[in-house]
């Protein structure tokens, strides 16, 4: 489903005239089929799933935000720039983020239902998370809140 809204917006953007939203989602779609070519050779015939899309596209968003960091400290604000546009049309494709009231909502009842008492069980707790969230949460800062209960 994501990989049609992936290209019904390509063509769109094509239509557009749209050249940043055209790069990045010729970016992403680049990645889907690598992530395929990957996936066949390991024996799954199939295309990679909405999960692992998802995935795919929460990383590309870190990336750039590491980008914008680093090009900030440099000086580069039209390379920040560039790399906040393309922030932004990647997130067109994520489902709502839960704010952090709600992250920490889920966090308390995925750390009861584990059973998660110290830092031996954050793995368990993360893998949870990530199973029944994909792509409605900022893993780095669940990854954050989770340390903090358990420690």
């Amino acid at each position: 489903m994501i990989r049609e809204r992936l290209t019904d917006a390509l063509k769109a953007s094509m239509k557009e005239k749209n050249e940043r939203s055209v790069s990045t989602l010729r970016l992403i779609l680049a990645a889907l089929k690598d992530r395929d070519i990957a996936a066949r050779t390991k024996g799954n015939r199939e295309e990679v799933s909405d999960d692992e899309i998802l995935g795919l596209l929460q990383s590309m968003i870190k990336q750039r935000r590491e980008s914008i960091h680093l090009f900030e400290k440099g000086g580069r604000m039209e390379l920040a720039q560039q790399e906040a546009e393309e922030i932004a049309v990647i997130e067109g494709f994520l489902p709502e983020q839960m704010s952090g009231d709600e992250m920490a909502a889920v966090i308390s009842g995925i750390i009861g239902e584990a059973e998660a008492e110290s830092l031996k069980d954050m793995g368990k707790v993360m893998t949870a998370l990530k199973d029944q969230f994909p792509g409605q949460m900022d893993f780095a800062k669940a990854s954050a809140m989770v340390k903090e209960r358990l420690s």
